[in-house]
């Protein structure tokens, strides 16, 4: 597996330009709903792939590969 498949707090805070604290609890939204969908999660981690969805950055990428 590869080793982005997961981002950690640091990485949601510095991508966001939010505080670590905050990006905590983006991280426990997003962990949870994936919870509900019955995906494992991994606490302080959530997945890339997923999180891109949730925000805007995976539009934002596919425009840029266009």
């Amino acid at each position: 597996m590869a080793s982005n498949t997961f981002m950690k707090v640091d990485e949601v805070a510095e991508m966001l330009g939010i505080s670590k604290s905050y990006a905590y609890k983006i991280v426990q939204k997003l962990n949870a709903e994936l919870k509900d969908k019955g995906f494992l999660t991994i606490a302080g981690r959530v997945n890339k792939q997923y999180f891109m969805e949730k925000t805007c950055y995976s539009a934002a990428e596919n425009r840029e590969r266009k």
